[in-house]
């Protein structure tokens, strides 16, 4: 396959234009299984949203090789002005999610068509997966489906990069992204008149306390060598401009590689909220989400991946320092052997600059095609084909 098809440019303009949010892909996952159907590729519906695709090959062996994609949007408003913009208001594949599904799409057909030849020796899953930017849709799917039934030894994943260049396949082993845990954070206090201040508890001051001394848990308590983010995205407190505030709230995210990072930043952030409350007199809830773990890549893969980019002309890339981007793929490696990399997509004669979760992000479709060639190699380099 040296040359774009034009199924693939076609997924991609007919996804970018029907993103939906994390679990209600509807449109997305009709549009995929439609696809299927049309290519006579059975698959499986382990939730309303996720669809798997098992090729079985012709050898007995029992083991089988797994590619994710992940399929759900953005809450962006779209500011490209390509013909196939988004149609849904407050929506967009600003991610680039539905190049992700369009090159699995491809690499589906061509696997369709090496197991109508006679020529896949072993065995293919096919991962179309909700809800990645939220929810943790790669969990809910390793709960959903038996992966144990398929003995998955190994699975690979590409994510868009519009920080490195077209051509460039990027990754590293070891950690390559950072877990990600949401934190919320609700103050309770008593209003009173700003005349008798003295009488209330101030949520207000509440919060602005907790703010400054979470911006110290970095400086004081972790490691300086290790990469951690202890982040406020949002924070609000108060009612009227002459009252103490009675309700005051923070939101965040933490971002960490170490487990025990993570630990320690959590029991920090309680012991500066009780010691909020004895000194505020407030009432204080704190309440972490369920996070991402971090994104590992296992080494012994490595030699897989190279001889993948090799094949599929491209340059590989080995990245010095993780991302502190957080990525729910990073849920399969408590089933198999994983890696995740980086396609490149930055083209700055071209305009496509413009990074992931930006309204204008974009890419050159005929970059898609590195990605099922890159698949195609891992396939071949593995044995999978003859």
């Amino acid at each position: 396959m040296d040359h774009i098809p034009e199924t693939l440019t076609q997924h991609r303009r007919n996804l970018h234009q029907i993103p939906e949010l994390s679990f209600h892909e509807y449109k997305t996952t009709d549009y995929i299984r439609t696809t299927l159907d049309d290519l006579s590729i059975p698959y499986f519906t382990p939730l309303d949203t996720a669809t798997v695709v098992f090729f079985e090959g012709r050898t007995v062996s029992k083991e089988t090789i797994g590619f994710r994609a992940d399929i759900d949007a953005l809450p962006i408003q779209e500011e490209t002005e390509v013909p196939f913009k988004s149609q849904h208001d407050g929506a967009m594949h600003a991610c680039g999610h539905d190049g992700h599904t369009s090159i699995l799409l491809t690499f589906a057909e061509w696997c369709k068509e090496k197991q109508d030849e006679g020529k896949l020796e072993k065995n293919i899953l096919l991962i179309f997966q909700p809800s990645e930017e939220s929810n943790a849709g790669a969990d809910a799917l390793i709960r959903a489906f038996p992966f144990e039934d398929y003995q998955v030894k190994e699975i690979y994943g590409l994510h868009l990069g519009p920080d490195i260049p077209e051509h460039t396949l990027a990754t590293k082993p070891g950690f390559l992204m950072a877990s990600a845990t949401e934190y919320r954070i609700n103050v309770k206090g008593l209003s009173a008149h700003v005349a008798q201040k003295e009488k209330g508890h101030s949520a207000l001051g509440a919060v602005t306390h907790i703010a400054t001394q979470l911006g110290q848990v970095q400086q004081y308590f972790l490691n300086g060598l290790h990469q951690n983010i202890l982040h406020i995205g949002k924070l609000h407190a108060g009612e009227a401009i002459n009252t103490v505030a009675t309700d005051g709230h923070i939101q965040g995210t933490i971002r960490t590689y170490v487990p025990e990072d993570l630990i320690h930043i959590q029991e920090k952030m309680e012991t500066i909220v009780a010691g909020t409350d004895a000194l505020f007199g407030t009432e204080t809830t704190l309440d972490f989400a369920k996070g991402y773990p971090a994104v590992y890549n296992d080494e012994s893969l490595m030699d897989t991946v190279q001889a993948g980019a090799d094949q599929a002309g491209l340059t590989l890339e080995l990245l010095a320092v993780p991302y502190l981007f957080g990525e729910d793929f990073s849920f399969y490696s408590s089933i198999a052997k994983t890696n995740f990399a980086f396609l490149g997509v930055r083209n700055e004669e071209k305009g496509y600059i413009h990074g992931l979760h930006t309204a204008l992000f974009n890419f050159d479709e005929k970059i898609l095609l590195n990605g099922v060639k890159y698949y195609q190699a891992i396939a071949s380099t593995l044995g999978l084909i003859r």
